[in-house]
């Protein structure tokens, strides 16, 4: 029941924050091997990137890839949470009755990187769709897909069944490094913020400050490797399947420093706060407080009448 909780409360956030997703996207292969000052900007910034779309794409443009993104939060948080709920409700991660930090950030790092296997081709698929726009405003490689179910097809028969895990070299290090910053801060925020007493024991309000706390956390480790798994997913790709921008991480890492700057890793990241920052809070509120409401239920259950 953990993994049902953890993937639906993921989705509830989603439905919210993928109109966030599409602009970051955008705005992170905006200039992509490009040196600053020579490509033209279709996107100045987040509320530009909003209107821009919206205008030349429809407002629909803004929901792109939201079928594939749904999925992808049902299997990847799914999992990705629903291994950490284990782990918390056993005492994994706890140790003298408070939470480790070491133990924390192990076991989302742990958590993140099944998470991230698992749900990797439906962020592939995710991430070819959000891209796709109007010639005009077009940034990045442009896939022709109709949809998730075609992409999914047109992907598996051209390059076989592992070609829907291409880019897992990065999906990997970035939601480790995003699940270990995330679900650690948020374990210890919300000691922090109960032991102030500000707000009653088990309120909700304990929870979405603690989620707010660990959003910032998570943007600054995390942003980075959203740029290079961003990259590597919509890079084109030659009939064996080969990238013919980036050959993986390392390469992808390298060249980004090396072409745009140390900034070029940060690109949008007003973009990647103002959509994981918002999931971040949002997830997390979700899967704490759907988790109590179930075990206060499971407990109402159990006891004899």
């Amino acid at each position: 029941m953990d993994f049902v909780l953890s993937g639906v409360s993921a989705c509830c956030a989603c439905l919210f924050t993928n109109p966030l997703e599409v602009v970051k996207t955008r705005m992170q292969l905006q200039g992509e091997m490009m040196t600053p000052g020579s490509y033209k900007i279709h996107y100045r910034n987040v509320l530009h990137a909003f209107y821009t779309i919206g205008k030349v794409d429809g407002l629909a443009g803004l929901q792109k890839g939201l079928v594939p993104a749904l999925n992808y939060q049902l299997v990847m948080n799914g999992v990705r949470l629903g291994s950490y709920a284990i782990l918390e409700t056993g005492g994994y991660i706890h140790s003298g009755g408070r939470v480790s930090p070491v133990k924390s950030v192990a076991a989302g790092a742990v958590a993140g990187v099944l998470g991230a296997i698992i749900g990797s081709p439906m962020y592939l698929v995710k991430t070819h769709l959000q891209s796709q726009s109007t010639a005009s405003i077009a940034v990045g490689h442009q896939y022709q897909h109709q949809g998730m179910l075609h992409a999914l097809v047109c992907i598996r028969k051209e390059h076989g069944i592992l070609g829907l895990w291409r880019g897992a070299s990065a999906a990997v290090p970035r939601v480790m490094v995003g699940s270990a910053c995330q679900l650690s801060t948020f374990s210890a925020a919300k000691e922090f913020v109960s032991d102030l007493q500000v707000f009653p024991l088990n309120s909700w309000l304990v929870s979405l400050s603690a989620g707010m706390i660990s959003s910032v956390f998570v943007v600054l480790g995390m942003t980075p490797f959203d740029v290079i798994s961003t990259r590597l997913y919509n890079q084109p790709i030659d009939s064996r399947g080969k990238g013919l921008l980036y050959s993986g991480f390392i390469s992808c890492f390298s060249q980004t420093i090396r072409k745009e700057g140390i900034f070029g890793l940060y690109k949008g990241i007003g973009a990647s706060y103002f959509r994981l920052g918002p999931h971040t809070i949002l997830s997390l509120l979700f899967w704490n407080e759907l988790r109590k409401v179930y075990y206060k239920d499971r407990q109402l259950a159990s006891r004899p009448r």
